[in-house]
């Protein structure tokens, strides 16, 4: 009954560590996904780079530049601190694996000891002196048939035991070495972060060079007319894909000066003509500065993601087509929340708020459009 019992106690905790095992092998394989996604961002982002050092160098390309910088360095970030979550579990699971291995070490050596006291319970083990004292025949048959199968039992008992030793040593040193490993990459993140400042000063640098001087204010402005009209074309290609929303929903017309703010704060940037420094500039959205802590962009209105890509001039851009050839445009996000195709509900967090292409610092860019015509969205937006 004791050796059924400690059979099925071995077996329950076996079952519990290749369970734990499973589990774990599982959530490394996800890791190794988003290292795989996360290693293919940065290699486009390096495509990137490259090619805006191949333009002509002006304003907002430099500041392309400087962005682009700013998010590989952040994508490099994430992929050092997701290798050191996946280093993480999988010291969790060599940390469970030693343990287990302990444990069962210890059951084989008290195993052992056990048999060892059995077997030389007389002392060297003196055949002759054993068969002397042996009282009869058959007594003296059944101990040496008891003691042959201990002696037999007892080398598998050490052969077990030396291999668990063996599995348990190899066990610690890809413990240290996960521990090495992952030292360099908290390290590589350190690393990383100050790079990521100093990229940070570096952009904050140029905007205020653009601000201050006003000739280089002039050029920048003159450069995102131009810009604009390239989103003016990209517009008109959006519109020859008229969607067909797979759920129901209010019209947008039908939500005119009842659309939910996509973000609290304050108009920096109105619709219409803006003169400044000479320039006349026609202001297809508007611009709102983010209240203290408040980061997350949502969806004005249902609607599908259509584009939510880098667009020079306007930063990490998200279009959400709303059917019936209305559109709501983001820019200037730091992140996006939602890709390429996804719908979503109103009041959805799509992006985070950025200044990706941004001359005014973290803000929010929002165009309402109709077929591809810009609406001006204080038209469209709750009255606050």
């Amino acid at each position: 009954m004791y050796r059924e019992n400690s059979r099925k106690a071995i077996w329950l905790i076996l079952m519990l560590v290749l369970s734990a095992r499973v589990f774990s092998q599982q959530d490394v394989s996800d890791l190794e996904k988003r290292l795989v996604t996360i290693n293919e961002t940065i290699q486009a982002l390096r495509a990137k780079i490259q090619e805006e050092s191949r333009k002509e160098s002006t304003l907002l390309s430099q500041l392309d530049k400087v962005i682009f910088n700013k998010k590989l360095i952040k994508t490099e970030l994430a992929l050092y601190n997701v290798q050191q979550e996946k280093i993480s579990r999988e010291l969790s699971s060599i940390k469970k694996n030693i343990a287990g291995l302990r444990e069962r070490l210890n059951r084989e050596q008290q195993a052992m000891e056990k048999t060892l006291v059995t077997l030389y319970k007389y002392g060297k083990f003196d055949f002759l002196q054993f068969l002397l004292e042996a009282e009869d025949m058959s007594a003296l048959f059944s101990e040496a048939k008891n003691l042959g199968f201990l002696a037999r039992y007892e080398q598998k008992v050490i052969i077990h035991y030396l291999k668990t030793l063996s599995e348990l040593r190899n066990a610690e040193k890809a413990q240290e070495l996960k521990k090495a490993e992952s030292l360099q990459y908290i390290q590589e993140a350190d690393r990383k972060k100050k790079e990521l400042e100093a990229e940070e000063a570096e952009h904050k640098a140029l905007i205020q060079k653009i601000q201050k001087n006003i000739k280089t204010y002039q050029q920048a402005l003159e450069e995102q007319n131009e810009r604009a009209q390239h989103l003016q074309s990209f517009m008109d290609k959006l519109a020859s894909q008229e969607i067909v929303l797979p759920f129901r929903f209010i019209p947008f017309y039908e939500k005119k000066g009842k659309l939910p703010w996509p973000i609290a704060g304050k108009i920096i940037t109105r619709f219409g003509l803006e003169k400044y420094l000479n320039t006349i500039t026609m202001n297809n959205g508007i611009e709102i500065s983010p209240n203290k802590d408040n980061a997350v962009i949502q969806a004005i209105h249902p609607g599908k993601v259509v584009y939510a890509d880098y667009f020079q001039g306007y930063g990490n851009l998200l279009i959400v087509d709303h059917g019936m050839n209305y559109y709501s445009l983001y820019g200037h996000c730091s992140e996006f929340m939602v890709t390429k195709g996804d719908f979503v509900r109103d009041g959805q967090p799509i992006a985070e708020v950025g200044d990706s292409g941004s001359l005014k610092g973290i803000s929010l860019y929002l165009e309402v459009r109709y077929k591809t015509k810009p609406l001006d969205p204080l038209q469209w937006l709750k009255r606050r």
